[in-house]
């Protein structure tokens, strides 16, 4: 009869149990430590992550800061260019009226007498009649003409008949008011633009210019020269205007011219 022979079941003992628990205990140390690991990279990661956000945007700020003074200095230096601009603008401006000025003024002034030309005397009457029109104000212009500037210049020559012109235009100049205007319309003829006076007021100013003329004396060649003149008056009104005021005026004169010839002739005889 065969012996049987028993296998004894292996007990779980220390050894065994000691074994399984040691894996698993490994196995879920392992885990933890690659979470922990994770866990760091993650970390490591965005704060890496957020450090270069950061530098990003401290890099984008500086270059923000830098393009926004380089344009503030840009728009400075733009108006400051544009502001010296101006100023010379400006400089040119003035200096081109102010040549403007000095042509009208040599366009409308007598060269040999600074008194107005007849260019400019029209000019002044212009102005004269829309004021007078428009405020009822009063006023005349007496036409003078020099009587004997002909013979003078023909005698003595013209440096003598500018002198005689010169002694004219100075005595007339003297005789009226700074509101009034003296021009020499042209050889021998001068005109006065004079304000508030009455057609009486106006005919006694006209002959005290003749008086003050007359009494002008010369000397050309060792010979005292007298000139003389005569004046015609033209009143202001509602209805003038200046070309018809300026014939009125040169015809009274050629009558007043008349009337001093022929008093003359009676005196000599």
């Amino acid at each position: 009869m065969k012996k049987r022979t028993r296998v004894l079941a292996r007990t779980p003992g220390a050894n065994g149990s000691g074994k399984v628990a040691g894996t698993r205990l490994k196995t879920t140390t392992s885990r933890t430590a690659a979470k922990a690991r994770n866990k760091a990279r993650n970390k490591a990661r965005n704060k890496g992550r957020k450090k270069t956000e950061n530098k990003v945007k401290k890099a984008e700020n500086k270059a923000g800061a830098k393009t926004s003074t380089k344009a503030e200095a840009d728009r400075s230096a733009a108006i400051e260019r544009a502001k010296q601009t101006i100023r010379q603008l400006k400089a040119e401006l003035a200096d081109v009226r102010r040549r403007i000025a000095e042509l009208q003024a040599s366009a409308e002034t007598d060269f040999l007498l600074g008194t107005l030309n007849r260019r400019g005397f029209e000019r002044e009457l212009n102005r004269s009649i829309a004021y007078v029109k428009r405020y009822h104000a009063t006023g005349a212009v007496i036409m003078l003409d020099v009587d004997r500037l002909k013979p003078i210049n023909d005698t003595f020559g013209h440096a003598a008949g500018d002198e005689v012109l010169k002694a004219v235009a100075a005595t007339l100049a003297k005789m009226v008011r700074a509101s009034d205007v003296v021009g020499r319309l042209g050889g021998d003829e001068f005109a006065l633009l004079l304000w508030n006076l009455s057609e009486t007021d106006a005919r006694a100013k006209a002959q005290a210019l003749e008086q003050a003329i007359d009494a002008l004396t010369f000397k050309f060649g060792g010979r005292a020269v007298t000139a003389g003149a005569s004046a015609g008056v033209a009143i202001l009104g509602p209805q003038t205007d200046t070309h018809r005021v300026l014939e009125e005026a040169d015809s009274a004169m050629y009558v007043r011219k008349a009337q001093r010839r022929h008093e003359a002739k009676a005196a000599d005889a």
